[in-house]
């Protein structure tokens, strides 16, 4: 501060002319104290050092009070000091901003160029740095300890705000102040120890700390990972006290290094305070070098005389430790303050016209103050790294610059860090373990959030990122991993020519696509045989080419659904098994007819003759021909993925379109088939060896309870076993028409020939052998 003064002193451009005074106070941290000096210095009329021997013609009205450098001394100052309207320049945080910004005018010039400022950044933005800090490495169970009073409960107050906004939680905040009892501090310890968290917030003033190491040391209290905030993390006698090394490998912020020209040489330089008469000399003197003068009235003759001309560059102690510049830069930033405001006060007129800014403040550097009369913050991020010879070294490993943007504003340097117990591992200090991917974050009952379970997520649901809250449901389309943290497309299933069912089932209907052609071969070189010839040949060659697409409209059920083969699918089945029972309903009904015309003065058989058989089966067919294009005018069926019969598949059916029009189709031919059960049940004990009507009533017996079981079956089987079903009620229902109808007739015209004769159809009894 007189490194200060004597510069503006000496200079001609900033208040020339005119010489600036002072007295000092030694507050010791204490609000008694400071406010006892504040008042005595606004009394004034008290004797002031000046920089001359000559005494000021003036009263010593007091013009700026500068300090203190803790928040509740200056808050205490700043109140009982607002009303007489003295200027105070606080070196604290924002927490005394609010009430030194209200209290502070200039001079009593209202109307002048209002100066007030603080000449150290905000605690506000330290506590955020910190919260930045801790979150950095993961630390999201902290305890935190603060000293009783503005500095450290509002400095932690911001802390644990940011903190909660960052997702760290505080197992425990504790105050703690130097003259507590043993009882309060050995239940913070009792707190400590209980806690499961390693690490530790401690928002101290440099006095706290130092009597709070003393009472850790007694308490063996090793092993967890110090954060500091910058009252103690660069205090060179804080590190001196911890002797036990509680305190190895703290990290923590502190200001900006700084460097004012010439401070050190003048601090140094002391001996023209003993010309000056400083009465302090003597004691600081005797002190720093252990000696007495002779003059001096407590030198009791044993003690080493001083000689005033001791070397003071070779002492190392706390007088000498340059490691305080930023204080020693902070300081005189702020007499510097007070100069500047008065040099413009003093160049103000009376009617103070002038209303236009202040330019930037030059004290060799630029210095800059927000709105709220605060300067930039900006903190160097120090860890405490032990030497080989049991000295503490306070390494930069990094800066955190508020003005920058939240993600650029928090940058360590490529430097080997120091944690506690001199480990390079980063300690981890978490309440619960992250949560894997494929997991999510449940919050146990009654605990912080940073506390939880890792629950597995749901089927079909995944998480991919650590420390998950939820679990994302995969698309439609797709599936959870058995881990959980991804999405894999879904199986699709259909019924295949490749698997087991599929070739099977492929291989009968080919196989009974064989069965038919055979037969219709066999027909066709016996088609002048008796037995072919009775009852319409040309219905029997109708009978088994519709058979033949029955068997073949089963291999468009086997396949990956499209659009055409959807659509033809049950076209393709419903017209020819219409065009099949056609054709045994016309054998049947010419059984019926054959029969009537035997009947003395009857000529049915004139109006249901081979014309008419031919235009039966085509009306009937007809009549299917168009329910299917109507079906596939109004609403066709179409390829669809069922994503509902199972979770991790995907079934790829024909969706029926319209259902009206399917149960249309089969409706049909369950009436066709049901009447031609009835007409051959009717004809069955007609006289005939070879009564045809007794076999189509057996086929039809076995065509209806093939399709009556087959629509519970079809509606309750999952997936491609719904398509296997269908396939099975078609080919069962083709074999037993083909194998009712038609075999007995080609067992007699291959192995029983002697009965394929005309003599013997019309007989009055059946052969046994059939």
């Amino acid at each position: 501060m007189i490194f200060a003064i004597e510069e503006i002193n000496n200079s001609t451009d900033l208040l020339p002319g005119i010489s600036l005074g002072y007295k000092m106070y030694d507050t010791c941290g204490a609000v008694a104290r400071s406010v006892r000096a504040a008042l005595a210095l606004a009394n004034g009329n008290e004797a002031v050092s000046a920089p001359s021997e000559e005494q000021c013609t003036k009263p010593a009205q007091v013009q700026a009070i500068i300090g203190e450098t803790t928040s509740s001394p200056c808050m205490a100052i700043a109140t009982v000091i607002g009303p007489f309207y003295i200027p105070v320049v606080c070196m604290v945080g924002k927490y005394v901003t609010a009430i030194v910004k209200n209290l502070l005018k200039t001079w009593n010039f209202p109307s002048c160029s209002e100066q007030r400022s603080l000449t150290i950044p905000s605690d506000y933005y330290q506590s955020r740095a910190l919260a930045q800090l801790v979150k950095h490495f993961g630390w999201t169970w902290v305890g935190a300890i603060r000293s009783n009073n503005d500095y450290g409960n509002n400095g932690m107050a911001t802390f644990t705000e940011t903190a909660q906004q960052l997702g760290i939680c505080l197992e425990y905040s504790v105050s703690f102040f130097r003259t507590d009892p043993p009882d309060k501090i050995r239940k913070i310890f009792d707190i400590i120890k209980a806690s499961t968290s390693k690490v530790i917030v401690a928002f101290l003033s440099y006095l706290d700390m130092d009597v709070l190491i003393h009472e850790l040391s007694k308490n063996n209290m090793t092993g967890y990972q110090w954060v500091g905030s910058e009252s103690w993390i660069l205090d060179s006698q804080t590190a001196e006290t911890d002797r036990h090394h509680i305190l190895d490998g703290a990290i923590g912020l502190s200001m900006p290094k700084a460097h004012v020209s010439g401070v050190r040489e003048f601090i140094l330089n002391v001996k023209p305070l003993n010309s000056s008469g400083h009465e302090i000399f003597t004691e600081f003197w005797e002190t720093l070098f252990s000696c007495k003068f002779k003059q001096s009235e407590s030198s009791t003759g044993n003690e080493r005389e001083c000689t005033g001309h001791e070397d003071l560059t070779g002492v190392q102690n706390g007088f000498t430790d340059m490691s305080l510049m930023p204080i020693f830069n902070n300081v005189y930033k702020a007499v510097y303050a007070v100069a500047h405001a008065l040099h413009s006060i003093l160049g103000c007129n009376q009617t103070c016209q002038y209303k236009g800014q202040l330019d930037p403040l030059t004290v060799r550097d630029d210095v800059y103050f927000n709105q709220n009369g605060e300067p930039p913050a900006k903190y160097e991020i120090i860890n405490w790294q032990p030497t080989e010879n049991g000295i503490v070294d306070f390494v930069t490993v990094g800066l955190h610059d508020a003005s920058l943007p939240a993600d650029k504003q928090l940058k360590l340097e490529n430097k080997s860090l120091v944690w506690a117990q001199n480990s390079k591992q980063v300690p981890v200090s978490v309440c619960s373990e992250k949560c894997p991917p494929g997991t999510r974050k449940v919050l146990q009952k009654g605990k912080p959030v940073c506390c939880y379970d890792c629950i597995r997520c749901a089927e079909g649901e995944i998480s991919n990122t650590t420390d998950s809250i939820t679990c994302v449901r995969c698309q439609p389309e797709f599936w959870s991993n058995e881990r959980r943290d991804a999405c894999v497309k879904k199986e699709a299933e259909f019924l295949s020519y490749e698997e087991i069912m599929g070739v099977l089932l492929t291989a009968t209907s080919l196989f009974g696509t064989c069965m038919t052609v055979g037969v219709a071969v066999i027909f066709f070189r016996h088609r002048k045989s008796p037995i072919v010839r009775a009852n319409n040949s040309e219905l029997s060659f109708l009978l088994l080419f519709s058979l033949t697409l029955c068997f073949l409209c089963s291999l468009t059920f086997i396949g990956r659904p499209s659009d055409w083969s959807c659509m033809l699918r049950h076209t393709a089945f419903g017209i020819t098994f219409v065009l099949c029972i056609s054709c045994v309903l016309g054998k049947t009904m010419v059984v019926l007819m054959a029969f009537r015309a035997t009947l003395p003065g009857s000529n049915v058989m004139k109006w249901f003759g081979p014309v008419q058989q031919r235009l039966s089966v085509l009306a009937f067919t007809l009549i299917q021909v168009v329910i299917c294009i109507l079906w596939l005018s109004i609403s066709p069926p179409f390829p669809f993925k069922n994503f509902k019969q199972f979770k991790d598949k995907i079934i790829l059916e024909c969706a029926l379109g319209s259902a009206l029009g399917f149960w249309a189709v089969l409706g049909y031919i369950g009436l066709l088939a049901i009447l031609c059960f009835i007409l051959a049940f009717m004809a069955r004990k007609l006289p005939d060896n070879f009564n045809e009507a007794k076999f189509i009533t057996f086929s039809m017996l076995i065509f209806c309870a093939v399709w009556i079981t087959f629509i519970p079956a079809y509606v309750s089987s999952p997936g491609k076993f719904s398509v296997a079903v269908e396939i099975f009620a078609i080919l069962a229902s083709s074999f037993g028409l083909l194998i009712c109808t038609f075999i007995p007739k080609c067992y007699i015209i291959l192995l029983k020939p002697e009965q394929n004769t005309k003599k013997n159809m019309m007989g009055k009894a059946m052969p046994k052998s059939l």
